[in-house]
Order: C-alpha cells, then structure tokens, then sequence
C-alpha cells in the first residue's frame, strides 16, 4: 500500500491511525476467517481469506483491503478480538 496513502487514512470509527495488518495477524485472521469466526460490524460473514487489510494504532479493529482497495466502512469493520482468538485455538 502506498505510504503517503496509509499517511492520511484514519479509521471511520474511531479516527486512528491505520497500520497495514502484519503477516502473523493476516494469517491470525485468515484461520479464523476459514473457521467461519469473523463477521463485520453488520453482522455479515467473511467468507473468503484476505490478502491485505489495515488495522487502527490500537489494533482493536480491521479493515479489508479488496483488490488494493481499503474497504474503510464503519459497518464492514472487523474486531481484532478475532486474532487472539484464532492464535489460542
């Protein structure tokens, strides 16, 4: 992700900082994603692994990242609870 890009996205919820999701959360994610554990704000399912997602400075939420493209919809947030949860299990 380009960096001056990521320098002026802030999270639609709370106004943090956004950081790109490091590979050992990406793949944190991505298990508990296949295990049918992750559902946006909304309520809906994710159904498929991401390649890329940003997560706010106090790595409590997520955002998906589609095809390069931050998906920052406060509805479509993740919380990051799921991470902890996907590297005990």
């Amino acid at each position: 992700m380009d960096k001056r890009l990521l320098d002026i996205l802030r999270c639609p919820h709370s106004g943090q900082s956004l950081h790109v999701l490091d590979r050992a959360g990406l793949d944190a994610l991505n298990r508990a994603i296949a295990a049918g554990g992750v559902r946006a704000a909304d309520g809906s399912a994710l159904a498929s692994s991401l390649s890329e997602a940003l997560v706010t400075a106090d790595r409590a939420t997520i955002y998906r990242v589609d095809d390069g493209i931050p998906v920052l919809l406060a509805d479509q947030r993740i919380d990051a609870v799921v991470l902890n949860a996907a590297s005990t299990a």
